[in-house]
């Protein structure tokens, strides 16, 4: 028959295994942060980059954006989200609406906004960048809106 000690080991003992099991939840959640932000570094560098979509898709693209939110009695669509660091001022020059803030944009942002002057805009539509978002009271993801209404 085992003894007391085999049964119930000391609270040394427990406190040892309780401060080993603690430690490998925090090397795991470490772990699976430092690969989320890795994700997220590489999805930032991806949308920092043009999309590799042809004008002809991009057009469809808002087409089909633009159709389905009618379909639904909309007059305004949010067409896309981003981080704030996809402007070379973090968004600061969105947030206070300064001239020339599209400037500021790079990547698949900037794109859009492109769409929209060359194609959407002589049409009658409008466009708006706005800071969505204010983690900590600072400007955070941005949305990109689509506008068709009276206004």
């Amino acid at each position: 028959m085992p003894g007391i000690d085999d049964l119930i080991p000391s609270a040394i003992q427990i406190r040892k295994e309780a401060a080993l099991k603690e430690a490998e939840r925090a090397d795991e959640y470490v772990r699976l942060a430092a690969a989320a932000e890795a994700e997220k570094l590489a999805l930032i560098e991806r949308l920092r980059k043009p999309s590799g979509k042809s004008e002809e898709e991009k057009i469809k693209l808002a087409s089909t954006v633009i159709q389905r939110a009618v379909r639904n009695g909309r007059t305004e669509v949010q067409v896309y989200r981003f981080p704030n660091t996809l402007c070379t001022d973090k968004g600061r020059a969105i947030n206070q609406m300064e001239a020339g803030w599209e400037n500021t944009l790079t990547g698949i942002p900037k794109e859009i906004f492109q769409l929209w002057t060359d194609y959407l805009k002589p049409r009658g539509y409008r466009i708006a960048y706005q800071i969505i978002e204010f983690p900590g009271g600072v400007p955070g993801d941005i949305g990109v809106t689509i506008s068709w209404g009276d206004s």
